[in-house]
């Protein structure tokens, strides 16, 4: 068992049975204790916690509707009521148990509901293991806007037990290799050097690579808890990959790790014409990028569409659009702001890999 506490979360990496998480519920004995799922962590992992922890025989149970489209305020909202219908309080424990969405949402709806309520993360996905469970970022969608609402506060708790990951379809660990990935391009050459060496589903589920994923992140975010200057690193392949998921919500969803893949493929590509990494390193990192994840096509429209999506986005200032981009592999430099046909020359590199193999 790992434990690592940063600020006020302690986060403990290992057996989920061997850890303070049977102690940190009992603390709750006179509270209310509620557990927010969705439709996945209901049937996959949610008897799994009920079995082995009798503290929680009472807990009440929230059912999340599972999906990108579905982190909304609307759904916010209907849980609030009925918080509010079994009169909980401040004092009460919420647990999230699931992939991103739900600890982005259960972290929200704890962190609004009567000024705040106690709130743990039990990520169940190799992307909310090592990423969206980590720094205390808690939000929802806003008309098809990538995480236009939310707030920064943080779990007292997070229990991160491999296990879980064994419920997951292939897919669903590489949603989470993007974001892995990700971290090692920005800062861990080292890092990036080991993971893509990976060549199985088995050697992603790593308690040692997913705490020195989760440690890379804990290092820039304890740097800059609310995101002024070094933390936007950590947003590297998110402008371009937040837009073109937000697009394909309303066609065929793509998962938010394939679009960061994306959006890293295509962010490289800028960091190549911009003449910060050399051809030798984009090839590298397209290479990886293609070998583990399904390219797409746009058209013009769909084109014209994304670039409108990211004059939204929460990273900028004034008009521009604001990037991260990569200097070398393992290091990265914020507020670079591009124009908008250099960006549709990603885009059309995007679609051009598309093109040629599909």
């Amino acid at each position: 068992m790992k434990t690592i506490q940063s600020f006020s979360t302690q986060i403990e990496i290992g057996d989920i049975t061997k850890s303070t998480f049977s102690s940190v519920i009992e603390s709750y004995s006179k509270a209310n204790i509620i557990i927010i799922v969705d439709e996945n962590t209901h049937d996959y992992c949610l008897e799994f916690l009920l079995t082995n922890f009798s503290a929680l025989a009472n807990a009440e149970i929230i059912l999340l509707p599972e999906g990108e489209e579905n982190k909304v305020m609307e759904v916010c909202f209907q849980v609030w009521e009925t918080f509010t219908e079994f009169n909980f309080s401040r004092k009460d424990l919420v647990i999230n148990l699931g992939g991103g969405i739900v600890t982005d949402m259960g972290g929200f709806i704890a962190s609004i509901f009567k000024r705040g309520m106690n709130f743990i993360h039990v990520p169940t996905s190799l992307l909310g293991m090592v990423d969206a469970s980590i720094g205390g970022k808690n939000g929802v969608d806003l008309n098809g806007f990538k995480n236009q609402l939310g707030v920064f506060n943080d779990p007292s708790h997070i229990f991160i037990d491999a296990a879980f990951l064994t419920t997951l379809p292939e897919r669903e660990l590489y949603n989470g290799y993007a974001e892995m990935l990700k971290h090692g391009l920005i800062a861990d050459e080292k890092l990036w050097n080991d993971l893509i060496k990976i060549e199985s589903d088995e050697a992603l589920i790593d308690e040692k690579l997913i705490y020195r994923t989760i440690k890379v992140k804990l290092d820039i975010v304890e740097a800059d808890p609310k995101e002024q200057n070094v933390r936007m690193k950590l947003n590297f392949g998110h402008t371009i990959g937040h837009a073109l998921e937000s697009h394909f919500l309303s066609f065929t969803a793509i998962a938010h790790g394939h679009a960061v893949a994306l959006g890293i493929c295509a962010e490289a590509f800028l960091s190549l014409k911009k003449k910060k990494i050399t051809p030798e390193e984009f090839n590298v990192i397209e290479t990886v990028i293609i070998r583990n994840f399904p390219m797409i096509q746009l058209t013009d429209e769909d084109i014209t569409d994304v670039i409108a999506r990211m004059k939204n986005d929460k990273k900028n200032n004034g008009k521009a659009i604001n990037f991260v981009l990569l200097e070398k592999i393992g290091s990265a430099v914020i507020n670079i702001n591009l124009k908008e046909k250099e960006i549709g020359e990603a885009l059309f590199h995007l679609n051009l890999l598309g093109s040629a193999l599909n």
